[in-house]
């Protein structure tokens, strides 16, 4: 992309570079480069100088030489003799400067005769002493008699068999020899440019190369070419075409207007060529949601051309982080970086990947690109709609006779678009041809593929249209004035381009909704800027299709998504706006105004592309009709006899000539004075603000610092000072990144109060949670790989844990089982947790969960789970504190820099992760649905009245928002019991009861406790009530609903002494039926305020995402719900009974019950309307009463409100009984319910729940079968 390029040049070129052997200083070994001595000396690398650049410097892209020299012989001077192949071999390069603006270099190497007599016989020199190093025999091509006698013994007493290899190995090493060899080594021409035009720089150089090579000397000196290129030809202006001199042949390139795509000249047909489109589309996926990349190949113009491909494909957003597509050898520390990272390394074609020692795998993207094969991280979303983009993509290669699948035999170099070429990919195919790191893919993706294959098949089709093509081409040729081949890539590159392009217009077409403008003035909104959310998430994310939010929820947390919303904010008009987003906008005005939809409104179905043609139109256009064209080379004033020519030797410049570029030239830029170079710069730069220039100067170095603290490795001297200052900047970049993440996770679980204060969302749904604690994973993972002594496994963190467990288990404390702590600020005792001895906190018991888990495979896998458990049961940074705590073995596996062994670093990061401690996570339970749980379950029966003379036996019934247990029994002795079952989620009911036997079959239950075993979750199930044939409500079994007990112990000894603060007066209601005389009593305001409260809750609940709803059952039946809010409604006013006597809702029910019945049989009202809410109450009555489940009134009760709010009934069955004569018998005058005004109210409210589709939980409708 062409972002950020160095704007002051107007010129095509700023620097023509020769680098090679430097003869003086002679032969210097480049340890750099890692090469080791056992090579022998023609494989070995050696240091390449920068010997010429032209001009000495300009001032809006200064030289850098080091970068320079690194990157045109990334692995130094290679030598050759004349049985070698010595091809050209061409290759581009990027420099990334400090600011973030970037340089091209591309780079063209081959090789020349050595003709210095010193480094000829220093080469010999080195043989000899190679030689004798490899064998101890100094083997000389005149090889003195002694020596030949002492040989010969050797050969003898060994057996033949070695023999034989090693005498021709000997040979083989012994490759130079000064009087029968020719020496040649590489040398390099390369132009640097401001703008990336690979294909034109490729041909200037070739054809320089070709002019060195020819036995016949070139028309003009080479001087004149390069002049020529460096000061007399300007750079296309844009949506212009150029055409320009080579020494043999026309140059055309040309640049794309202001609204087209940007600037982007690299073949992206030989990527998928080398990759196949399913690979590119991973790839690609990793690239958008910054993952670690790393591409490997022998060939550094293939590592180039496949890092600007997915980068430029990226269209609208930009890469933020690490972006180094050919990495020296020299900086290889820099794969430690634990940041993301696009990086390029080149293989040399012998090691195979197990070879490659990468610090850190959890969360990186391999890719060998020589091999057709890409190894991915685990848990990787979908790309949305990935099949129809894969089929989109096919068809439009296949239009142009390239394979979807990619041609596994690449040819060398260049990819060869031909016609026809997928043809012969199928029948290779049949052949078995594949190689088999692919095969194994193809299995894995095997629906994908068939789908490609099906395309394949139809390439008939395709054919037909790819002749179509190819006629037209020949037509046009006449005109034409660049190659076929060039023109094809072209349009090849704008096809795919504009394909991908409209899969972002597509997913963000009203993005601009969404965005949060900010209220403070913009200097306070940028220093602020790390806190503030600039984008509403949770609403965009809601009105997604559910199969794209695995995918959408990660993609709006990277650096690349949040920094294309900045810039959206800081531009307000188009003027202001950088390019990209100036062409994404319009684009997306386009889309809104072609689909008039709501535009909240939105489907899955794939749009497919459309605008491609007048794309290509452009681009043929420019071809066809060059705009301009740049001045021809001519003689220069040089002195006599120089640029003369040799053939096979690069002539010698001359630099008086070429280091200053004539004096008067539109083009050069020269007049123009610093500060309009300086603001073209910031053009450049996406960042805009309404503020004076300076600040805006300030402002955008700032901005380029947040970014970069580590955005860029410096090319330069890697003295050990250096290496140290990076990694320390790499441990702020982690303890930065800690607290960012600490707090937005915070601050979306705490929702509601945070907002007030002005931060974020109300709302986080599940998966933007899993996102959140997902990202978090990977930077725990990043953190433990930062200055990692020696890999071990895939997970750093996994791998420390293991450590410290065995540690531990070989030293097994004191204390009760290795590993345990015992832990002495536990919880004390409370309700209902007396009853269960604590959990005990243990770093290595949880680890023993994890390890017991068989659904779990990877080592990254468990060191998630670990996490996700820790947070769950709120002990992260607790047990990471443990883990560092083991001083010994954090040296042993960590260097001194790394970030664990950054004391005050560690100290705050830990403290960040404390501050999880604040919100409950179910992290762990919600997301390993399938796992097994041990569960521990407790009856707590009344002290007060002799539980211990109980005979019947009792059982539970444990349900949860994922699974019910079914009837366990409970021992009567005991009341408490363990089993193990798949993970039930989030409890939300027990169902308890007793099978009536023995003399006493009368139990008075306080509660039920449960504890998840595993994250420690104890839900606490009140009941307060008697289960029992003639006492209370004589019910055998209830249902309890219960609530997940918070840990902290003066809150539970609150709740025991006097009701909370703020809660409505109902608290005492569980243990208040025992005498009902005592039951507190209401006010009809308190009622109504009760019952608004329920139907909110529920109202609430509905609107939530689902993913983030709690338990509805609680709504209904638990402290407060609906159905105590009704009860309160029907207790008011009812009757006294005499003395002893109970009476019950249910009563009045059934005596209502049996008036309507003989009423319906009269026909007193014959009132169609009237009939049928009879039909239904008497129905859904007597369906409770025949249940053959033992439950009492209330119980009966409940189950009626739960199937009236279900079926939408309430209102009408309250219209009905308030106007049944039963009311007049049973109900004082005041009863809330003979007051029309407040029963009218009553059923405006309950209307309220007629929109919701009301699902109920099996445990609280068992045995009714409406």
């Amino acid at each position: 992309m062409t972002t950020g390029f160095s704007s002051g040049s107007c010129r095509f070129a700023d620097y023509f570079v020769i680098c090679g052997l430097d003869t003086e200083s002679g032969l210097e070994p480049d340890e750099l480069s890692g090469e080791n001595f056992e090579q022998s000396p023609l494989r070995r690398t050696f240091k390449s100088k920068v010997l010429a650049h032209y001009p000495e410097n300009v001032e809006w892209n200064p030289f850098d030489q080091d970068a320079v020299g690194m990157l045109c012989m990334p692995k130094g001077l290679a030598f050759r003799t004349q049985v070698d192949s010595r091809e050209p071999q061409f290759h581009s390069y990027i420099i990334t400067r400090e600011d973030g603006s970037r340089t091209y270099g591309f780079a063209l190497t081959f090789f020349e005769e050595v003709t210095s007599k010193q480094i000829c016989s220093a080469m010999q020199t080195l043989y000899h002493m190679h030689n004798a190093e490899q064998y101890d025999i100094l083997h000389t091509p005149t090889s003195p008699p002694g020596l030949e006698e002492q040989r010969r013994p050797l050969s003898q007493t060994r057996p033949m068999l070695h023999a034989a290899p090693a005498i021709s190995r000997l040979q083989r090493f012994n490759s130079y020899d000064i009087s029968r060899d020719t020496l040649y080594v590489s040398k390099c021409i390369c132009l640097i440019t401001p703008m990336a035009f690979p294909q034109a720089c490729r041909k200037v150089l070739q054809q320089l190369h070709q002019a060195v090579s020819s036995p016949l000397p070139p028309p003009l000196p080479l001087d004149s070419f390069i002049y020529n290129i460096l000061y007399e030809v300007p750079l296309p202006p844009s949506g212009r075409s150029l055409k320009f001199s080579g020494v043999y042949g026309p140059i055309v390139c040309q640049r794309p207007s202001t609204s087209e795509l940007p600037l982007f000249d690299f073949p992206i047909g030989e990527v998928i060529n080398l990759l196949g489109v399913e690979n590119v589309l991973q790839l690609f996926t990793c690239a958008l949601l910054e993952m670690q990349i790393l591409l490997y190949s022998q060939h550094y113009q293939r590592l180039m051309t496949v890092a600007e491909s997915i980068t430029a494909l990226m269209f609208p957003f930009q890469w933020q982080h690490v972006y180094v597509p050919i990495l020296p050898a020299s900086l290889l520390h820099f794969l430690d970086a634990p940041v993301p990272y696009l990086m390029g390394l080149h293989s040399n074609g012998q090691d195979d990947r197990t070879k490659l020692e990468l610090p850190q795998e959890a969360n990186l993207c391999f890719v060998d690109i020589d091999n057709h094969f890409i190894e991915l991280p685990e848990e990787l979303p979908q790309f949305p709609n990935k099949l129809e983009f894969i089929q989109e993509i096919s068809e439009v290669l296949m239009s142009f006779g390239l394979s979807p699948e990619g041609n596994i035999h690449s040819s060398d170099g260049q990819a060869k678009y031909r016609g026809g070429r997928s043809v012969d990919m199928v029948s290779d195919k049949r052949n078995g041809n594949l190689s088999s790191p692919l095969n194994s893919y193809l299995l894995r993706e095997n629906e994908t593929i068939a789908r490609l294959q099906a395309l394949v098949k139809r390439t008939g089709v395709s054919l037909e249209k790819l002749e179509v093509k190819e006629d037209a081409s020949s037509n046009k040729d006449s005109r034409v004035q660049c190659d076929e081949e060039e023109l094809k890539m072209h349009q090849i590159n704008i096809h795919v381009r504009e394909v991908f392009a409209n899969r972002f217009t597509q997913m963000f077409a009203d993005y601009e909704v969404f965005v949060i403008q900010p209220s403070q003035d913009k200097e306070s909104w940028f220093t602020n800027r790390d806190q503030m959310q600039n984008f509403d998430k949770a609403s965009f994310l809601s009105d997604q299709p559910e199969p794209y939010l695995p995918f959408l929820s990660r993609f709006l947390e990277t650096q690349m998504f949040a920094s294309f919303i900045d810039s959206k904010i800081l531009c307000h008009d188009d003027e202001e706006k950088e390019h990209t987003l100036r062409v994404f906008d319009s684009r997306v005005d386009k889309i809104r105004m072609l689909n008039v939809r709501t535009p909240t409104l939105r489907t899955s179905m794939y749009q497919k592309c459309t605008n491609i043609e007048e794309a290509e139109k452009a681009i043929e256009m420019r071809v066809i009709k060059i705009d301009h064209i740049a001045l021809h080379p001519h003689l220069l004033d040089m002195k006599i006899g120089q640029g003369r020519y040799e053939q096979g030797f690069f002539p010698r410049l001359q630099s008086e000539v070429l280091s200053t570029g004539p004096t008067t030239n539109k083009w050069t830029k020269r007049s123009a004075p610093a500060q309009w170079r300086r603001r073209d710069r910031q053009k450049q730069h996406t960042e805009h603000l309404y503020l004076d220039n300076d600040q805006r100067e300030k402002y955008i170095q700032e901005a380029r610092n947040l970014g970069t603290t580590i955005r860029q490795p410096k090319l330069s001297n890697l003295s050990p000072s250096v290496i140290a200052q990076t990694n320390w900047k790499f441990v702020e970049g982690l303890l930065k990144e800690c607290r960012n993440k600490t707090k937005r996770m915070l601050v979306e679980k705490m929702g509601r109060e945070a907002v007030e204060l002005g931060h974020g969302e109300v709302s986080i749904t599940g998966v933007e949670e899993n996102t959140l604690i997902a990202s978090l994973c990977d930077l725990l993972e990043r953190i433990w790989s930062h200055g990692l002594q020696v890999k071990q496994g895939k997970s750093a963190l996994w791998s420390h844990l293991l450590h410290y467990q065995e540690s531990k288990e070989k030293t097994p404390g004191c204390l009760g089982p290795p590993g345990f702590i015992h832990d002495t600020e536990r919880r004390k005792s409370d309700g209902g947790i007396s009853a269960m001895p604590p959990l005990k906190i243990s770093l290595i018991q949880d680890m023993r969960h994890i390890q017991n888990i068989s659904e779990i495979k990877t080592d990254v896998g468990k060191a998630r789970a670990w996490v996700r458990l820790s947070m769950e049961k709120k002990l992260l940074s607790r047990h990471l504190k443990q883990l560092l705590s083991e001083h010994e073995l954090t040296k042993k596996l960590y260097k001194r820099y790394a970030f664990l062994r950054c004391d005050d670093e560690k100290e705050q990061f830990l403290y960040h992760l404390l501050s999880f401690n604040a919100v409950d996570y179910f992290c762990f339970t919600n997301v390993f649905t399938t796992i097994m749980i041990p569960y521990h379950v407790v009856v707590v029966s009344s002290k007060k009245l002799a539980g211990s003379m109980f005979t019947a036996n009792p059982w539970v019934c444990v349900s949860g928002e994922l699974a019910e247990t079914g009837v366990l029994q409970v021992p009567r002795n005991t009341l408490e019991i363990t089993f193990e079952c798949q993970n039930l989620g989030k409890l939300t009911t027990v169902q308890m009861g007793h099978d009536n036997s023995g003399l006493y079959a009368k139990w008075l239950v306080e509660c039920v406790v449960v504890r998840n075993e595993i994250t420690g979750h104890t839900y606490k199930f009140p009941c307060g009530r008697w289960l029992g044939k003639g006492v209370d409500d004589g019910s055998l079994e209830r249902i309890l609903v219960g609530e997940l007990m918070t840990p902290s112990s003066e809150n539970d000894e609150r709740m025991c002494r006097t009701p909370p603060m703020q809660q409505s007066p109902g608290m005492m209601r569980r243990f208040v039926t025992i005498s009902p005389n005592s039951k507190p009593k209401l006010n009809t305001g308190q009622i109504q305020e009760g019952v608004g409260e329920a139907i909110n809750g529920i109202v609430k609940h509905f609107h939530k995402p689902e993913k983030e709803r709690g338990s509805l059952t609680l709504l209904l039946c638990g402290e407060y719900g609906l159905v105590w809010a009704l009860e309160q409604v029907f207790q008011h006013g009812f009757k006294s009974p005499r003395l002893f006597k109970n009476v019950f809702i249910w009563d009045f029910l059934e005596k209502s019950q049996v008036y309507f019945e003989s009423a319906e049989q009269r026909e007193a009202k014959p009132d169609e309307n009237w009939l049928t809410r009879v039909r239904h109450f008497c129905r859904f009555m007597r369906a409770i009463n025949n249940t053959s489940r033992n439950i009492g009134k209330d119980g009966k009760f409940q189950m009626l409100v739960c199937l009236g709010a279900r079926d939408h009934l309430l209102h009408h069955w309250i219209a009905l009984l308030a106007d049944c004569p039963i009311m007049a018998q049973m109900y004082e005058d005041t009863s809330l319910m003979k007051d029309l005004s407040l029963v009218n109210s009553l059923i405006r409210v309950l209307q309220t729940l007629q929109e919701f589709n009301i699902t109920l939980e099996a445990s609280l409708v068992k045995g009714v079968g409406i």
